[in-house]
């Protein structure tokens, strides 16, 4: 380790000190396609990390190379810290993308059909499709496809269609004597599914591509017109709400204009297939007013992403990665229940590998539970058919004081947040959307309830969202405790959502936008002090993303002064390793692998008397400055020794982790010599399945710890 000291005034604020937020995605999405290429990956969940990149991309497109192109269009542009302009970084975000894409269809091509193929699932092109079964496809296109299509004439009495983001299209050319147009549009209707099955009977699953169908029979939709080419395309659309929530008379209806509006915003990417001729691309460029370099030719499938029904349904059980049954960690009896246990003493889930259902059980017992006075619950996300919210439901049913805080502006989901909020509202449930101005993405429940003479709160807190179904995928901790300075933190913040409160400072819970910045901050200039004074330190963050200026500085601080500091970073990152003098103590790490890493935890060495936190927060501007947040320390020695240990393991993996080098770029660790492989999140489904076997409860007073049969590999 080497220690650097700041007493030359070295400036950590340069902009040669940063990497480009939207490229350091750009390189996270190519680690999510590195699975993809990894054959040491099931080929159905290699094809499932395909169509992931696709709904990335999309994602990113519609909303951050939107804001980007707004910002250049209404000459605003902002220059970030990495010093690049809005222009600058949308020409580097044009080549970078199209190089992914490449790679992308190239692992299609060369690598994902082929095995499939052998596999005996097979994509056909509809040329290629034999005779007889193209008969089977004509009278499928007559009969379930031809009565829901609409051909739209582009003409002075038919302007161009407000198609509709993301829809997949055919242009079609037309000739003709007495026609008023040579072009139209066919829109694929989404209810239809976007590959086709051939008829029972064939061994093996065999599908052909809907648009193809569309392509090959669109002629029937023309009478008396001859069609001289039919091409796929496929438009992007800014997706940004635009809210002035203190202008709004009414948030909820608000945002439902808004969101009616979403699906036509201002076009940011054309997709074409690769045989598109040079003149409908330039008539498909003038009508949605994009440039070449908005253009993606694409040599396969359009949009990859509605392949993720399939790849979810083939009934290939070897294809898979093996299913697995997550721990209970609390055991309950006729004479005990969660109450009781958390009375006991802390409980800490690591989910997916301990059961959610821990939770939502923890919800359900509230509801109906006769000493149980009010229930206090944050709702970011949750899933369409929510036993969260139906607790909520059936608790303010039962006469308890329900209040939920729902985040109306949860991107994707605000739709589903607003039906639950409606729902909520009339069962009697007090629904509240937060402080003006800030989205509230704490994830946070607290329950009071009566015992003899007694009020007692108990709390929930967590990394993740409140919804039982990302839960079995996204890999996330949460606290169960009745520990008193907790849960007075808790109801104060609470407070402050849904009342008129100043900040009142709190005992334990950092919350943003009022305390984590300068929190965090503080417990970094701490380690530079211990550091200093010679005493143990060190830094070790798990988060999503880290791209806050500030923060960043801050470890630059601390690795000059000889702090080491450990960074597990899944995705955007715009810190960098290894600069001389600056970030030489600092060593970084992205794991992308079965389950998305989303817990945030941080680990301070404070002098060899740790202090851990988790949390919904990671070190962005928008969760420090525009976000309600909650972190929350981990008190219990056991758990700390557990959380420990979760940590360690991540930084032991030698399979799945790739480690950033001095440029900004990602490889894989790879193992030493001697070394063992090691993949974490294979440890931790291991140790969950031993533990489950063997009936072991992971509950002891004051916290939980991993059973610890593989901790001294």
């Amino acid at each position: 380790m080497i220690a650097w000291t700041c007493s030359g005034g070295m400036d950590f604020s340069k902009s040669e000190h940063f990497i480009n937020r939207e490229l350091s995605w750009l390189e996270f999405n190519q680690r999510v396609l590195d699975q993809a290429f990894d054959e040491s990956n099931p080929l159905l969940e290699r094809l499932k990390f395909l169509c992931i990149v696709s709904s990335n991309l999309d994602e990113f497109f519609e909303v951050r190379v939107a804001g980007l192109k707004q910002q250049k269009l209404i000459g605003a542009s902002r220059v970030e810290a990495d010093g690049l302009s809005s222009s600058e970084t949308l020409a580097r975000i044009s080549e970078r993308s199209r190089r992914m894409v490449d790679d992308q269809y190239r692992c299609w091509r060369e690598l994902l059909q082929p095995a499939l193929e052998r596999e005996q699932i097979r994509f056909h092109n509809y040329p290629d499709v034999p005779p007889d079964e193209q008969a089977y496809f004509e009278k499928y296109f007559q009969e379930s496809i031809y009565p829901v299509l609409t051909p739209l004439a582009v003409d002075p009495a038919h302007p161009f269609p407000q198609l509709l983001n993301k829809s997949l299209n055919v242009i079609v050319e037309l000739e003709g004597e007495g026609i008023s147009t040579d072009i139209a549009v066919v829109q694929a209707p989404r209810i239809l599914p976007r590959v086709v099955p051939f008829p029972k009977g064939k061994e093996g699953t065999d599908y052909v591509f809907l648009g193809n169908i569309i392509q090959n029979h669109v002629q029937s939709l023309f009478h008396g017109v001859k069609v001289k080419g039919a091409h796929l395309f496929r438009v992007t659309r800014n997706s940004n709400l635009y809210v002035d929530e203190e202008e709004a008379g009414n948030l909820l209806h608000a945002i439902e204009e808004e969101l009616r509006k979403v699906n036509r915003g201002a076009a940011v990417r054309l997709e074409v297939k690769t045989d598109c001729p040079p003149h409908v691309l330039e008539r498909l460029l003038d009508i949605f007013n994009l440039e070449e370099e908005d253009v993606f030719r694409i040599d396969g499938p359009l949009n990859f992403s509605r392949l993720m029904p399939l790849a979810m349904q083939i009934d290939r059980p070897d294809l898979r990665y093996k299913r697995f049954t997550p721990c209970t960690v609390v055991s309950l009896d006729a004479e005990s229940d969660l109450f009781y246990h958390i009375r006991k003493g802390d409980i800490l889930l690591h989910h997916p590998y301990d059961s959610f259902q821990t939770v939502v059980d923890f919800l359900a017992q509230a509801a109906e539970d006769p000493h149980v006075l009010a229930i206090k619950q944050t709702l970011y996300r949750t899933s369409s058919d929510s036993p969260i919210v139906h607790s909520l439901i059936a608790a303010a049913r039962n006469g308890k004081q329900v209040t939920a805080v729902i985040e109306l502006k949860a991107r994707f989901d605000e739709a589903a947040n607003i039906n639950w909020a409606r729902l909520m509202r009339e069962a009697g449930v007090d629904v509240v959307y937060g402080v003006t101005g800030l989205k509230t993405h704490a994830k946070a429940m607290l329950v009071i309830r009566s015992e003899g003479e007694k009020i007692r709160r108990y709390a929930h807190l967590g990394t993740g969202n409140y919804h039982p179904s990302t839960a079995k995928i996204y890999t996330d901790l949460s606290l169960l405790t009745a520990r008193e300075s907790v849960t007075t933190d808790l109801a104060e913040a609470f407070n402050c959502l849904t009342g008129v409160s100043r900040f009142p400072g709190m005992r334990d819970l950092m919350v943003a936008p009022w305390s984590l910045y300068d929190g965090f901050i503080h417990q970094i200039d701490k380690e530079i002090e211990h550091a200093k004074a010679g005493r143990p330190c060190g830094i070790y963050a798990k988060v999503n993303s880290l791209v806050e200026e500030g923060i960043i500085e801050a470890l630059y601080r601390a690795s000059a002064a000889g702090v080491p500091v450990r960074l597990l970073v899944r995705g955007m990152c715009a810190l960098k390793v290894g600069i001389p003098g600056v970030s030489e103590n600092i060593e970084l790490r992205s794991i992308v692998g079965r389950f998305l890493e989303h817990s945030r935890i941080y680990h301070f060495t404070n002098g060899g008397e740790p202090e851990i936190f988790l949390g919904s927060a990671d070190w962005m501007p928008r969760n420090l400055f525009r976000r309600v947040e909650t972190v929350f320390p981990v008190h219990a020695p056991g758990m700390r020794k557990h959380v420990e240990e979760i940590l360690e393991w991540f930084w032991r993996d030698n399979v799945k982790a790739q480690v950033m080098q001095h440029d900004g770029t990602y490889a894989f660790r790879g193992r030493l010599e001697g070394e063992e492989p090691f993949d974490a999140q294979a440890e931790f489904l291991a140790d969950a399945q031993h533990r489950r076997k063997s009936h072991h409860v992971r509950h002891e007073h004051g916290g939980i710890s991993l059973d610890t049969r593989n901790v001294a590999k």
